[in-house]
């Protein structure tokens, strides 16, 4: 057998099994909202004693889940707001999501290109000129209105031509905003200690924003092709 066929199937089976453990550990559990809220106290006092160690495994598990394209990514960025704050929750995030991104895009590359690109090499050939020509402004419309689920554009983005640095540096500038928004938002659950906290203005204006970024973003890339188009014209 092929050594590059060996190590795919490496690959494959080591997802598996890691999902699988997902599964039949219910680590998803750990990933909820009301889990992290219960636990807030908790790990507020283990970062303050232990900073560098909590940031470095927080990174790891969020690298780790957004690689595997597990669920609790979302969780994930709202608990780093209340933990870390608004910056430093926004940095650390920032990395660890495209980092994972990138990594899912490697695997997804690795793993299944050659096949679908061998397959429907006629059909993808439309595809593969328009990432040529604009691969990068068209992931940085995906990341930025977020019309796709974050995992899909990982996995599709690996069956494409694009530079894996390009899906980096790309991908980080596009979700940095949103990044902003979901963080923020994270960092105003964190203050909530009753119901009543719900109802605060910091919070309402976060999950407004949450609402209104998606809209606002899609007018600005449609105002941005319009003026191009007038231009080239």
């Amino acid at each position: 057998m092929h050594k590059n066929m060996i190590k795919k199937l490496a690959i494959i089976a080591a997802i598996v099994a890691i999902v699988a453990l997902f599964r039949i550990s219910h680590l998803g559990d750990y990933l909820t909202l009301s889990y992290i809220k219960g636990s807030q106290q908790r790990f507020a006092a283990l970062y303050a004693d232990h900073r560098i160690a909590v940031i470095g495994v927080y990174m790891l598990i969020y690298i780790a889940v957004t690689a595997l394209s597990l669920p609790g990514a979302a969780v994930m960025t709202l608990a780093g707001g209340a933990l870390f704050g608004l910056w430093t929750g926004t940095l650390i995030v920032s990395f660890a999501s495209t980092i994972g991104a990138t990594l899912a895009c490697f695997v997804s590359r690795f793993v299944l290109r050659d096949w679908v690109q061998g397959k429907f090499r006629d059909k993808l050939s439309v595809i593969n000129e328009g990432i040529a020509k604009e691969g990068a402004f068209y992931l940085f419309t995906l990341r930025l209105i977020s019309v796709f689920p974050f995992f899909v554009i990982n996995l599709i983005m690996g069956l494409t031509k694009m530079p894996l640095r390009t899906f980096y540096w790309v991908s980080q500038l596009g979700m940095l905003a949103g990044t902003v928004v979901y963080v923020n938002a994270g960092k105003e659950l964190g203050k909530i200690e009753s119901l009543h906290g719900i109802l605060s203005p910091g919070l309402i204006i976060s999950f407004v924003l949450l609402g209104v970024f998606p809209i606002v973003a899609k007018k600005m890339i449609s105002a941005y092709k319009s003026r191009k188009e007038i231009n080239v014209s």
